[in-house]
């Protein structure tokens, strides 16, 4: 048995004890769970599972965030080997490095730092900024906020329509070779991004059959063309390592061109909402609402019709979970993780029983019979097409 839920639809986790037969790592004899991973063509080693920091101070219920319980929830993280905190200059803005910098200062040997330039956060808006100059500016005040001498991944957040993406890429390399920065990442361009007018037609028919495609694949031409077009040109300045999008349960469009991509050229894929921005969890109830600066106000997916349309999928996920004494989130973990070796789930928490539970997914490894009826549930409703 791996972790349970107190009930079934409430946010509260509780954690069973790991199984026996490992060694005891980290404060406490904590043991270490999650198994270790080699992205890029540096063979960088991070854990399978890692830490999505963004929900500690932006973007989600600002009322529910709390410093002290955040940084629980990063120590129990790296306690358990999730070794990737994924972060941002953008995310707060600032204060998320902030926060996680405060943990680096004790335990930077524990942690594969990842964080991101390229965006600039306004009033009510945000741009990106690709020029050279900025970029290393951005990498300085991103180090210095880190309390960290090296960044081991720094990502491109957005490509900047007004600066070709090469010097910007460039600016990013010579920044390894000054000895800040151990790697490169491009994140792909994100749900609103231009599709081509004949997939809104391919989506509805795909709806009406309940299928996602051969294997559980999205059918999804031409969404990472525009990211797929990036990778080939800054791949000739300066080797990529990872690959940061979107990939879960119900936003398998990855699994199309995006993924196949990283896996061909060893690049390493760092999936993004790997718990659908928690819908796949479980714990949330169709209709109750969000707050206004929580970024699932304003998702189609995450409104109540929306919601309760979706609850098949998780529905399925609770089966699946039900034969492994898992929980849905844990299954959709799992599920990312068996889409390649190259894969490193990166779900997002502020709270410490999440981030073990989380944690826990590396041990789980679905069967056959898992595997295909996690293909067969029906495609997501609601999207920014719809």
């Amino acid at each position: 048995m791996l972790r349970g839920r107190s009930a079934p639809g409430h946010g509260t986790r509780t954690a069973a004890p790991p199984p026996a037969g490992r060694a005891a790592r980290g404060p406490g004899g904590v043991r270490n769970q999650v198994e270790r991973r080699t992205i890029g063509a540096g063979a960088l080693s991070v854990g399978s599972v890692g830490l999505g920091c963004m929900p500690m101070n932006w973007g989600y219920t600002t009322s529910q965030q709390n410093g002290e319980s955040s940084l629980r929830a990063v120590h129990a993280a790296l306690d358990r080997g999730c070794t990737v905190l994924d972060t941002a200059d953008m995310y707060g803005p600032f204060t998320n490095e902030l926060l996680v910098g405060r943990v680096l200062k004790e335990r930077r040997a524990d942690a594969f730092v990842s964080t991101k330039c390229g965006l600039l956060v306004g009033e009510q808006h945000i741009v990106a900024n690709g020029r050279p100059g900025y970029v290393k500016r951005a990498c300085d005040a991103s180090l210095r906020r880190l309390q960290t001498e090296v960044i081991d991944l720094y990502q491109l957040h957005r490509a900047d329509p007004e600066v070709p993406v090469e010097e910007t890429w460039g600016a990013m390399a010579e920044l390894v070779s000054a000895g800040k920065v151990r790697a490169l990442g491009l994140c792909a361009v994100g749900a609103r991004a231009p599709r081509r007018p004949e997939w809104r037609g391919q989506r509805a028919r795909r709806r009406e059959r309940g299928g996602t495609g051969a294997h559980g694949a999205a059918e999804a031409p031409g969404m990472h063309d525009a990211t797929l077009r990036q990778l080939e040109r800054v791949q000739q300045v300066f080797p990529v390592s990872a690959v940061e999008a979107e990939l879960s349960v119900w936003s398998r469009e990855a699994l199309a061109a995006l993924l196949p991509w990283c896996e061909a050229r060893g690049v390493g894929f760092l999936a993004a909402m790997p718990l659908g921005n928690g819908f796949l969890s479980g714990t949330l109830t169709p209709g109750q609402g969000f707050e206004p600066d929580d970024l699932r106000a304003r998702h189609p997916r995450f409104t109540a019709e929306m919601m309760a349309a979706n609850q098949p999928i998780v529905a399925g996920l609770r089966r699946v979970a039900a034969r492994h004494g898992a929980t849905p989130a844990q299954v959709a973990l799992a599920w990312v993780l068996a889409r390649g070796r190259h894969v490193v789930a990166l779900p997002g928490t502020k709270r410490e029983a999440w981030a073990v539970e989380n944690a826990g997914a590396a041990e789980l490894r679905l069967t056959e019979r898992d595997l295909a009826e996690i293909a067969e549930l029906p495609a997501a409703r609601g999207s920014w097409e719809d």
